[in-house]
């Protein structure tokens, strides 16, 4: 009785889970899955405490959530607020202000032999979006005396939702390997509405329990792409163009080691996402990104309260152009799948559209166990700002500046349970 209302909660929210995905964190993917795991910033590759962490982070961890035939349900709800604010020139605004809906829940546990040797997974999330919204700003104007837009850009929104079922098998007493399928759902709308497709990749994982404080996990994310068909009109030729976008291929490797057994846990990631070979975000000029991640739990009362806290880095993937000459001739264009887009709008399109550009995060969580089987979750995760500036010369061959920065900050709440 208990796995059909379970799986009734799942189906119930996967409407919610497919309107609401969205945040901008390391580029356009979101830190972390679940309450626990963007309260650690993210560390979840060796170490995780949840499912949604498992399965999103290393799938070959599931079995090392636990020593037990039980399973494990988890809900968490992230409200997530961007800052947004450009300048074009002299003119300046601010996005505007949103708080986007992020639901995620997962569930996993035993199957199979007797030795429990084999675990199951299945989560739902949200993995990546960005987007701004300047309409009715001082940038959402003309470029005088023309008739054409300041920017290109504008407004945009991209959402992606993953779909993961995973299996891992304990091959050892120290070893697993884990997998997980991954079914893309994605939106994309450039001001001509929203135009929809999916995607499927894979995420291989190996998790070594090198001692009983000592854990090693390794992952790898495989590319998926999704094609937007009809999403805006790059070339100016009148006709609505498709967009090609393709999520990184990723390499995760992550260390958990308990310092005080039952205690302390320090949880580290290192990940390599490869913005750089993805195609739409190498039309773009993306760069790859490193992003380190270090997260700290301590039960501070044993099977009770325990308080988390995490610091992740990650480089902002957008390039700063300089000198482009974006003045209105037929050889100041840049190609974007085969359409070519001057230069003065491929640029504003670039660093007003998309500023996937913060870098720095904080978290900070705390966890309540109120019975042997279910607790509560809480956490609170900061971006700090960044700033992209470029320079080089408008539609009319006039110098221009351009600049968009970006924070965020990010509330969650999130429920465990043990059946």
């Amino acid at each position: 009785m208990k796995n059909i209302v379970i799986r009734l909660a799942l189906l119930s929210l996967f409407p919610a889970l497919i309107h609401n995905a969205r945040a901008s964190t390391n580029g356009d993917n979101l830190l972390g899955e679940g309450a626990s795991s963007r309260a650690l910033a993210g560390a979840d590759i060796a170490s995780p405490q949840d499912a949604v962490g498992a399965i999103s982070g290393n799938p070959a961890t599931l079995s090392f959530l636990a020593d037990d035939k039980k399973s494990d349900f988890d809900l968490s709800t992230t409200l997530f607020v961007p800052h947004v604010s450009a300048s074009v020139g002299s003119l300046t605004a601010d996005s505007a202000g949103k708080v986007y809906i992020i639901p995620s829940l997962a569930v996993a546990g035993a199957f199979g032999a007797k030795d429990n040797s084999w675990q199951y997974g299945f989560a739902v999330y949200g993995v990546s979006g960005l987007g701004v919204d300047y309409r009715h700003t001082a940038i959402d104007t003309t470029l005088a005396p023309t008739s054409y837009p300041l920017v290109a850009g504008g407004r945009t929104q991209l959402q992606i939702l993953e779909a993961a079922p995973s299996v891992a098998y304990r091959f050892s007493p120290e070893w697993s390997a884990g997998l997980a399928f991954h079914a893309d759902y994605g939106s994309l709308d450039l001001a001509n509405g929203a135009k929809h497709g999916f995607g499927f990749g894979a995420q291989p994982g190996l998790s070594f329990k090198a001692s009983d404080q000592l854990t090693f996990g390794l992952s790898y994310v495989s590319p998926a792409s999704i094609t937007y068909k009809r999403v805006t009109d790059f070339d100016g030729d009148g006709a609505l163009d498709n967009l090609k976008l393709e999520s990184p291929q990723q390499v995760k490797f992550g260390v958990g080691y308990k310092l005080v057994p039952g205690r302390v846990l320090i949880a580290s990631d290192l990940q390599w996402v490869n913005w750089a070979g993805s195609e739409g975000y190498k039309s773009f000029d993306w760069k790859d990104s490193w992003v380190f991640g270090l997260g700290v739990q301590f039960d501070a009362v044993p099977d009770k309260l325990v308080l988390r806290a995490g610091y992740s880095y990650g480089n902002n993937p957008v390039k700063a152009h300089n000198g482009w000459n974006g003045a209105g001739a037929p050889a100041n264009v840049t190609d974007v799948q085969g359409k070519f887009v001057n230069n003065y709008y491929y640029e504003t399109f670039r660093i007003i559209g998309f500023p996937a550009i913060v870098e720095q995060h904080v978290g900070l969580g705390i966890s309540y166990r109120f019975s042997a089987a279910s607790s509560l979750d809480l956490g609170y995760t900061h971006a700090f700002k960044n700033t992209i500036t470029e320079q080089g010369t408008n539609l009319l061959g006039a110098p221009v500046i351009l600049s968009s920065s970006l924070s965020e900050d990010s509330f969650e709440v999130g429920f465990h349970h043990r059946f």
